[in-house]
């Protein structure tokens, strides 16, 4: 599930995922904002992402400690 397999495409994986996440965090985001990002980007390039793989994805940055929580915002650690 945090990598990809033979029964798990590279968009699916859960350090995918987490890699266009951080790219869309340059500055502090909401959870919708950030969902609306990613849903745009993953339709320009023909690979849907569910909302809950989406959650999975911000949970697995928050449990390796990448991003954090405040003030009703997302934002990396350490930026």
């Amino acid at each position: 599930m945090v990598l990809p397999t033979k029964r798990l495409p590279e968009d699916r994986a859960l350090l995918a995922i987490g890699a266009d996440t951080l790219q869309m965090l340059s500055r502090p985001l909401t959870v919708s904002k950030l969902w609306e990002e990613m849903k745009r980007k993953r339709t320009s390039r023909n690979t849907s992402l569910p909302f809950d793989w989406f959650v999975l994805g911000l949970s697995f940055l928050f449990a390796i400690g990448v991003i954090d929580l405040r003030d009703g915002r997302l934002f990396r650690v350490g930026k």
